[in-house]
């Protein structure tokens, strides 16, 4: 049995749960400044004629991801291989929900992958996914992302047929953003990750374990 943090009356957890808001909202005051500063980042230009990516619907250029919207995040799944697919990029897969919100405020989603695109319909057919994948097998665009054979999330954005790369984040920049990683830090037990600091005794195990 793992040890429990201390009991206490209604009014002590309310006292120690006002403390811990005042520590929440500095933290939420410093990511709106970090999203400001990440809103005026300059821009990097990529030439969208230079990759062609394989889709369900054909050829299609960088440009041709964004569809009718102006921004774009793309996300790029390691490729380890035809017979082994990477716990962590499909957790994230599993994570990408609400598209048409994001469409609706002008962004567009593309899953992007060094997988040969019968590869990825293959396994996104056996997870059930729905979400646009589509292969940069054979481009340099992972490597030029600076994803080389790991895992990216990058944007872009268009001023007519120019693209542009605005940002980009990997490791926990990308953890921070999935929504069953975001609801189990709330949880009492937290991710249960090995890496965590928690209480003795709580549940733990190694990430993806």
């Amino acid at each position: 049995m793992p040890s429990m943090p201390e009991i206490v009356s209604a009014e002590k957890w309310q006292e120690e749960r006002d403390e811990l808001l005042v520590a929440e909202k500095e933290a939420t005051r410093s990511l709106d400044a970090i999203a400001a500063r990440r809103r005026r980042l300059p821009m990097d230009r990529f030439d969208s004629d230079r990759y062609g990516f394989d889709t369900p619907d054909g050829p299609k250029r960088l440009l041709d991801l964004f569809g009718p919207q102006q921004q774009l995040i793309v996300y790029q799944f390691m490729d380890r291989g035809p017979e082994e697919y990477c716990p962590g990029c499909t957790h994230l897969t599993n994570n990408v929900t609400a598209l048409p919100s994001l469409a609706a405020n002008g962004v567009s989603w593309a899953t992007v992958s060094n997988m040969p695109l019968a590869q990825i319909q293959a396994y996104a057919a056996r997870m059930g996914w729905t979400v646009p994948f589509v292969s940069s097998h054979g481009t340099s665009f992972a490597e030029d992302c600076g994803a080389g054979d790991g895992f990216l999330l990058s944007v872009f954005f268009r001023d007519g047929d120019q693209v542009y790369r605005t940002y980009s984040t990997t490791n926990r920049g990308v953890d921070r953003l999935l929504f069953v990683n975001n609801m189990l830090d709330l949880a009492p037990y937290g991710r249960q990750e090995h890496w965590e600091d928690s209480p003795p005794g709580w549940p733990q195990h190694p990430t993806y374990g």
